[in-house]
């Protein structure tokens, strides 16, 4: 299991709110100078001024799960912080942590728990509401800084990274660092929601999904659990109000860790092709213990679907297919439960298309946690078998649009903004 390092002696951990609103912000980027829809702020303090105290800020990467790559590499460079949500490039302010060489990291190693450690800078103590992680481009000095590999083979294709890569990559956040203390950071990059395909150029493009979460340190936030190790391509994730809060693939043991989760009380959601999607309600996760789902004998084993579909269209934006930005998320509603997320697909840079492949007919299946569990009792669900509801977004839209459905078969459905 991997450990989050302990601080400086001389440093203290900073207490955070323990609400998820409070800890994450979430911005699907496209470019660094913005774009994207970010959790309500506060109004910015001023930069702190000469002689404030000091604190201290650590930084880590991490990732959730890669759709259709054997790898994911980024090159970075740089991560810097303000104080103003809006400060520019170029303003005054910024705290920059440099790496003492740029360090290319393949984001799919970071799964299930593991992070990479950044680096460590000191700052005065205050109040910080941007992120930005500058990553090396591409040059043909270092063709391949940033690049993917597809499953199946084929070597590493470059990924074309976004115009302001430079300059950062722009992550709204709400972190307060105290004085004397170290305020410890995960930027989670998601793989699966950040690389696109560009119609049959063969090209990919990165179009960064930057998640920041604050950390408490190792003792809690932190979900452990196994699955049947037969569940292959299994994909266990915690979720809010249908939306993923962090995700991962289990090992090939079946054990997954979901860290740094924020505390609160989620649905432990776990999907695997040739599967029903499975819900497991009222999962807690607190700041002083880890959260177990079972144990090596225990293991969470849901059942077979025999038959799945896909649902496939195009994403379309002011009469275009090109350059939307476009996503589109499968949400399951539970009659006796919450709503999770189960797919999730981006649209081609020049067609369009999405696909949201194999999703299961069967019926979804529900349990409520249990700290003592000795098994999994599944109730099953089957007024919600196939009921579906498509939640399609594009770059600039504030407004996602949706359409419901029973999926009996391969379906097509195409949404235009």
């Amino acid at each position: 299991m991997p450990h989050l390092p302990a601080p400086a002696p001389a440093a203290a951990r900073l207490a955070l709110p323990s609400t998820t609103a409070a800890l994450v912000a979430v911005l699907t980027l496209v470019a660094c100078g913005g774009g994207g829809v970010s959790a309500s702020l506060p109004t910015p303090p001023a930069p702190p001024g000469p002689g404030a105290s000091m604190g201290s800020l650590r930084v880590y990467l991490t990732d959730a799960p890669s759709c259709g790559y054997e790898k994911v590499f980024v090159t970075v460079s740089k991560v810097r912080v303000h104080a103003s949500s809006t400060a520019d490039e170029s303003a005054t302010g910024w705290v920059d942590l440099n790496l003492p060489t740029p360090r290319r990291l393949d984001l799919l190693a970071l799964t299930n728990g593991a992070l990479a450690e950044l680096g460590q800078v000191a700052l005065p103590a205050g109040r910080y509401q941007q992120l930005r992680l500058v990553l090396e481009p591409n040059s043909s000095a270092n063709p391949l800084a940033n690049a993917a590999q597809p499953v199946g083979g084929g070597g590493e294709r470059a990924l074309d990274t976004p115009s302001g890569t430079q300059s950062g990559l722009k992550i709204n956040l709400n972190l307060d660092v105290a004085a004397n203390q170290v305020a410890d950071l995960a930027i989670d990059f998601d793989a699966c929601k950040s690389i696109v395909k560009a119609g049959n150029s063969g090209k990919l493009l990165l179009k960064p999904v930057l998640s920041a979460l604050p950390m408490l340190g190792d003792a809690g936030l932190r979900v452990v659990g196994y699955v049947n190790p037969a569940m292959v391509g299994a994909t266990v994730s915690v979720q809010q109000g249908g939306l993923p809060v962090r995700a991962t693939p289990p090992d090939a043991s079946g054990r997954f860790v979901l860290y740094p989760v924020p505390a609160g009380s989620y649905e432990l959601v776990i999907t695997a092709p040739g599967r029903v999607a499975a819900v497991m309600t009222g999962v807690p996760v607190v700041t002083t213990a880890h959260t177990l789902v079972g144990s090596e004998t225990v293991r969470i084993n849901t059942p077979v679907s025999l038959l799945s579909a896909d649902i496939s269209g195009t994403v379309s934006l002011a009469g275009s297919t090109a350059n939307t930005g476009g996503a589109v998320r499968a949400l399951q509603s539970l009659t006796a439960g919450p709503t999770v997320e189960i797919g999730y697909a981006t649209a081609d840079a020049v067609s369009g298309q999405y696909l949201l492949g194999a999703l299961p007919l069967g019926a979804p299946v529900q349990t409520a946690y249990s700290p003592t569990a000795t098994s999994f009792s599944w109730a099953g669900q089957p007024l919600d078998a196939g009921k579906l509801r498509l939640e399609a977004s594009a770059t600039g839209v504030a407004t996602a649009k949706t359409q419901g459905l029973l999926l009996t078969g391969h379906t097509v459905v195409n949404f235009s903004f």
